[in-house]
C-alpha cells in the first residue's frame, strides 16, 4: 500500500499556486495536497511575514482522482516570499518543504519560494532548443569559406576541409580546420527544424574570430564574414521568426581572443600598433589585467585568452551600458536576438580579490531585458549555481548539474565534470535513489518559476557524445532523451544527435563533426525518438506546464513523473542488465496504467496491478515513458 506521507505535494504550478509570480502586496491562494486517506488532522501553511513565523490552517477545498487539496491565502508582502507546510497526523508533525518530508523543523533552504518582479521568459518552459555549432552544421554559402593558408595564428594556418574529410585532432588541426558551415546553411534547413519539432536555436560564438569555435573573438560589433556577416544574422532571426522559433547567441564576456581589435597583440586582423597589447596608451588598456611590462591575465592560463578587467566602467559601457553596447546591439533590429548564453559565466568578473559577479550580473539583466523583457539570460555553470538563481541574475544555467552529469553517470559513464582520475577509477554504479537525490538538491533551491527555466541537456560542445560510447547499452540514448524532456524545463537537442552523428570520445573534436546530411537522418531511430518527444512537449501541456515529482527509487530503477489535475507522463529508468521489478506507487499523482502496458514507444511491459498503484517487471536497461490515465 502507497505510503501516504509519500503522497504530500505541492509545487508553484497554477494549480498549487494561484498566481505564480504575484504582484507586491498581491494574496495569493497556496494549495497542498494530500491522499484522500491520509489521516491529517490538521495541515498548517508556515509563512514568515518580516521575518517573523506566522501558521495559517489550511482548510480542504476538493477532492479528485483520489486526492483531497487544502488551501490558504497568503499576502505577498515582500519582495521574496517564503514558505512551507505543516501536517499534523498520528500524533506527529511533518513538515514539508521542496526538498521532501522531515520529521523535524527544517531550515529555510529547500522552501516554496515566490518572487515579485521576476518577469519571467514564458517562452521558455514550452521550448524545444536546438543547440548549433554553426561550423559544422550546413554550408549554405561556398563563397564565404576559409581558404587554407588565408591567415595563421602562433604559425598554424588555417585549413579548409571537405564536408565528408574526418575531422582532426586539436594537435593535428588546433581549431583551425573549416568545413564551411554557416549562418545561410542553417536559414536553409529551418523547414528541417520545424519538422523536427524545434522551437528555439542556441547557436555556439558567430563574432568574428579566428577559430572554428569563436571563443576567441576579435570583434563583438560583426558576424564573422565566414559565416556570412551581419546581413546573415539579421536573415536568419527573421526566418527563424517568422516560423515561430526563438534565437539565442553565445558569447565570453569574460576573455577575448589575444587578436581583439582592443588587445591586439599579434597584429593578425588589424594594424600590429594599435590595440593595448602593443600601444600602452592604448585607451583599451585599463580593459584587461595587465601588469608589470606587458604581462597580462588569460583565462584559465591560456595567453590566447587575456581575461577582461570590469573595475574599468568605460568597458561596462562598451560591454552593456550603453544602447550602442555589445548585448545591446543584437537584441535591436534588425537582428533581435531572443537571449544570450554566457560562456564561462561562473569565473566572470571573478579575480582573486577583485570579485564583482554578484555586483554586474544584476546590472547586466537589467540591460539585456530593456532590449527585451522576455529575453532569455542562460549561463555556463557545470556545478551548483543557486546564488545566481534568485530572480535578479541568471534565468538558468546549462544544466548540467541537474540533468546531463546525473543521467550520464547513471547510465554508467562516470561523472563526466569530475577530472581526477582516482575519483574516476573509484566511482561506483549509481542508484535510483542517488538520481532522486541529486535532481532534488538541484532544483529544491530553486523559486518554481526558475525551475521552469532549466536548460537541459545531454550532450553539447563541450561534452562526448552519449550515444558514441559504446560501452553503454543501445536504450541509453532513449533513457537520456526521456530524463532530459521530463524535467521542468527547456529540453536541447544538439545538433546530429537526432541523426546518430559519429564522433570520438576523449576531446572536444570528438563531439564536432559535420552533420551528415548525406544519409536517412528521418530514417534513424534517434531522429523518430526526439520527434515523438518534441510533438508530445509541443501538444501536451502536463509536459510543458505540469508538476513534477520522482515516484519511487529503488535500487538501480527510479521513476519519475510531470502531470496536471487530469494527466500525467511517468517516465521509468533502470540502468540494471537483468530484469527488474519495480513498485509503482501511481496514486501519488491520482493515476494509473494504461491499460494494455504499452508506453509511447510501443513497448510492452508486463504489469500487474497493485493497491495504489502497479508492480512492473522492467526489462534489461529499461528506458519507458507511459502516458498514464487519471483514475
Amino acid at each position: 500500500m502507497t505510503n501516504w506521507i509519500n503522497g504530500i505535494y505541492s509545487d508553484g504550478t497554477g494549480e498549487f499556486v494561484s498566481s505564480p509570480s504575484p504582484y507586491l502586496g498581491e494574496t495569493v491562494t497556496v494549495r497542498l495536497r494530500l491522499l484522500t486517506d491520509a489521516p491529517a488532522r490538521h495541515v498548517y501553511l508556515r509563512s514568515f511575514h518580516n521575518g517573523i513565523q506566522r501558521f495559517r490552517e489550511m482548510r480542504k477545498a476538493e477532492t479528485a482522482h483520489g486526492l483531497a487539496y487544502y488551501e490558504a491565502p497568503l499576502t505577498v508582502n515582500e519582495p521574496r516570499v517564503h514558505y512551507h507546510f505543516c501536517v499534523v497526523a498520528d500524533g506527529a508533525v511533518l513538515y514539508y518543504t521542496q526538498r521532501g518530508v522531515t520529521p523535524y523543523v527544517p531550515d529555510n533552504t529547500y522552501d516554496f519560494t515566490l518572487l515579485t518582479g521576476y518577469v519571467q521568459p514564458a517562452w521558455v518552459k514550452d521550448a524545444v532548443f536546438y543547440q548549433i555549432f554553426p561550423e559544422r552544421f550546413c554550408n549554405g554559402d561556398p563563397s564565404n569559406d576559409v581558404r587554407t593558408g588565408e591567415y595563421s595564428v602562433d604559425g598554424r594556418p588555417c585549413l579548409h576541409r571537405d564536408w565528408s574529410d574526418p575531422v582532426l585532432d586539436y594537435n593535428a588541426g588546433r581549431c583551425m580546420d573549416f568545413y564551411g558551415g554557416d549562418l545561410r546553411g542553417i536559414r536553409e534547413k529551418l523547414p528541417y527544424l520545424k519538422k523536427l519539432g524545434v522551437t528555439a536555436l542556441y547557436l555556439n560564438p558567430i563574432f568574428e574570430a579566428p577559430s572554428v569555435h569563436k571563443y576567441d573573438c576579435v570583434d563583438y560589433f560583426h558576424v564573422d564574414p565566414h559565416l556570412g556577416g551581419d546581413a546573415a544574422l539579421a536573415e536568419l532571426t527573421a526566418a527563424a521568426h517568422e516560423m515561430g522559433m526563438r534565437v539565442i547567441l553565445d558569447i565570453s564576456i569574460n576573455h577575448t581572443g589575444s587578436d581583439h581589435r582592443w588587445f591586439n597583440k599579434d597584429g593578425v586582423f588589424f594594424p600590429k600598433s594599435e590595440g593595448a597589447y602593443n600601444n600602452p596608451m592604448s585607451p583599451e588598456r585599463g580593459y584587461y589585467f595587465f601588469g608589470e611590462g606587458n604581462a597580462y591575465h588569460g583565462w584559465f592560463g591560456n595567453a590566447r585568452l587575456p581575461t577582461l578587467n570590469y573595475t574599468s566602467e568605460a568597458l561596462r559601457d562598451r560591454i552593456y551600458r550603453a544602447p550602442d553596447s555589445v548585448l545591446r546591439k543584437w537584441l535591436k533590429p534588425p537582428y533581435s536576438i531572443d537571449g544570450w548564453r554566457f560562456d564561462v559565466a561562473d569565473t566572470f568578473a571573478r579575480h582573486d580579490d577583485t570579485q564583482l559577479a554578484h555586483e554586474l550580473w544584476p546590472e547586466i539583466r537589467r540591460a539585456i531585458r530593456r532590449e527585451n523583457p522576455q529575453a532569455y539570460i542562460l549561463a555556463e555553470d557545470w556545478g551548483d549555481c543557486a546564488e545566481y538563481l534568485r530572480g535578479d541574475e541568471w534565468d538558468s544555467p546549462m544544466n548540467y548539474f541537474g540533468c546531463a552529469r546525473v543521467i550520464r553517470e547513471f547510465l554508467g559513464q562516470g561523472d563526466i565534470h569530475i577530472q581526477m582520475p582516482a575519483m574516476k577509477a573509484a566511482h561506483r554504479r549509481m542508484t535510483g535513489e542517488d538520481v532522486e537525490a541529486r535532481v532534488t538538491q538541484h532544483l529544491a533551491k530553486l523559486p518554481w518559476v526558475i525551475q521552469e527555466n532549466q536548460f537541459n541537456l545531454i550532450d553539447s560542445h563541450d561534452a562526448p557524445r552519449l550515444h558514441n560510447d559504446r560501452s553503454l547499452p543501445e536504450s541509453a540514448f532513449r533513457a537520456a532523451l526521456i530524463f532530459q524532456f521530463l524535467l521542468p524545463g527547456a529540453a536541447s537537442i544538439y545538433y546530429g544527435d537526432e541523426a546518430e552523428i559519429g564522433g570520438t570520445l576523449g576531446t572536444n573534436e570528438g563531439c564536432r563533426w559535420p552533420m551528415p546530411w548525406d544519409k536517412d537522418i528521418e530514417g534513424t531511430e534517434h531522429y523518430r525518438l526526439c520527434h515523438t518527444l518534441c510533438a508530445l512537449k509541443s501538444e501536451r501541456p502536463a509536459l510543458r506546464r505540469g508538476g513534477f515529482r520522482f515516484l519511487c527509487a529503488h535500487g538501480p530503477a527510479f521513476a519519475m513523473a510531470r502531470f496536471t489535475g487530469e494527466e500525467s507522463f511517468v517516465a521509468v529508468l533502470s540502468n540494471s542488465p537483468d530484469p527488474v521489478a519495480l513498485d509503482l506507487p501511481l496514486s501519488l499523482i491520482g493515476a494509473a496504467m494504461p491499460e494494455d502496458g504499452t508506453d509511447v514507444f510501443g513497448t510492452l511491459v508486463d504489469f500487474t496491478h497493485a493497491p495504489g498503484g502497479a508492480i512492473l517487471t522492467l526489462p534489461p536497461h529499461a528506458a519507458l515513458l507511459f502516458d498514464c490515465p487519471a483514475v
